[in-house]
């Protein structure tokens, strides 16, 4: 079924599918509050060895969505239906934003990836934070990843974090810092020791919620490992690995800008959080994030320290049913491996 519609789709222009997609999602429960159950009961996995309890949350299984495919906070109810174990909204910004000029979105079919330079647009806080009162609590763990303005100064960067922080402190279950969108300029400069530690100060004077550090996997593994080191010494509780590329050397176009994302950078992802894990996986939670899209990829990861997994392009390429083929998939698979409990596979190729 999904083929079909995503034949449909694919003529249209990917930021127009995805508003449709967004408005069919919401239109669901709108039509009939009954239809997210019967989703509910095809999509969710129910699985003793994929539950987990990580920094007083609970999580009935270890894949999430990644920031980005829910930026406004309106799809929250119906992506709780598609089986996943916690979501993610955002990122968001203080102040609403369009974006960069369009097109700013790049389908790559025949590598089942994305290309982006979306440029945090977003409702903003206020809209946004009118929403998640409606919601929160939520059923399943909420992340509001937050970003800064593009016209705020990376001077001022920290005080964006930080009101975002404030506002939605008591309306999400943990944040995301997202440092390492290639689509806002010099924002992955803040990708630094000093810029964390001021930081992650002001927060934890603000929040006791977790706090996870969204990273580029074009970082290099020196200077990845001291920003990691210094992120937990100052009060961050783990990390998400990894943010969409910067390495055009991956396509076979000249579209040298924005972020790639999907199949293509399975590879690199895997690699880079395999790296950082080696270092900090006993002493953080690891969110595995690019190019998964299958229980292969999702459980290698997991092998290689990550306690969670996010998708989204995955999502793009093999539609809804993903979710609960990769936790099916999982499941089996620590069978195979003699494993009772995912916490038993978490670092396993590490040990």
């Amino acid at each position: 079924m999904y083929e079909i519609i995503r034949s449909i789709l694919f003529k249209l222009e990917p930021e127009l599918a995805h508003k449709i997609s967004e408005y069919s999602l919401r239109g669901l429960e709108a039509i009939h509050p009954a239809l997210l159950n019967f989703l509910a009961n095809k999509y969710i996995t129910n699985d003793d060895s994929l539950k987990q309890e990580l920094l007083g949350l609970y999580f009935a299984n270890p894949v999430g969505l990644a920031g980005g495919f829910d930026k406004n906070a309106t799809m929250l109810r119906a992506m709780s239906a598609l089986g996943f174990g916690f979501l993610e909204f955002g990122t968001l910004t203080l102040k609403p934003q369009k974006g960069n000029e369009k097109p700013r979105l790049f389908r790559l079919v025949k590598e089942q990836s994305l290309q982006n330079s979306m440029g945090f647009n977003n409702d903003g806080k206020d809209k946004i934070l009118q929403r998640l009162k409606d919601l929160y609590p939520f059923i399943l763990p909420l992340g509001a990843n937050i970003g800064k303005n593009k016209e705020t100064s990376n001077e001022n960067a920290v005080k964006d974090y930080i009101a975002l922080i404030k506002s939605f402190n008591n309306f999400c279950d943990y944040f995301t810092i997202n440092i390492s969108s290639p689509n806002t300029k010099n924002l992955r400069s803040l990708q630094s020791e000093d810029f964390l530690q001021a930081l992650l100060k002001e927060a934890r004077e603000l929040s006791k919620k977790p706090i996870f550090i969204k990273l580029a996997p074009d970082l290099n593994k020196k200077e990845a490992l001291k920003i990691c080191e210094q992120a937990l010494k100052s009060g961050a509780n783990g990390f998400i690995l990894a943010n969409t590329s910067t390495d055009y050397s991956l396509l076979d176009t000249n579209r040298t800008f924005g972020g790639l994302s999907g199949k293509i950078i399975e590879e690199k992802s895997s690699k880079f959080l395999k790296e950082l894990a080696k270092e900090f996986f006993k002493d953080s939670i690891i969110v595995a994030s690019g190019g998964i899209d299958s229980a292969k990829s999702a459980y290698d990861r997991i092998k290689n320290g990550a306690s969670l997994v996010q998708v989204y392009t995955g999502l793009v390429f093999k539609g809804p049913s993903l979710v609960k083929e990769i936790n099916d998939g999982i499941a089996s698979l620590l069978k195979q491996d003699n494993f009772l409990h995912i916490s038993q596979a978490i670092g396993a190729n590490l040990k």
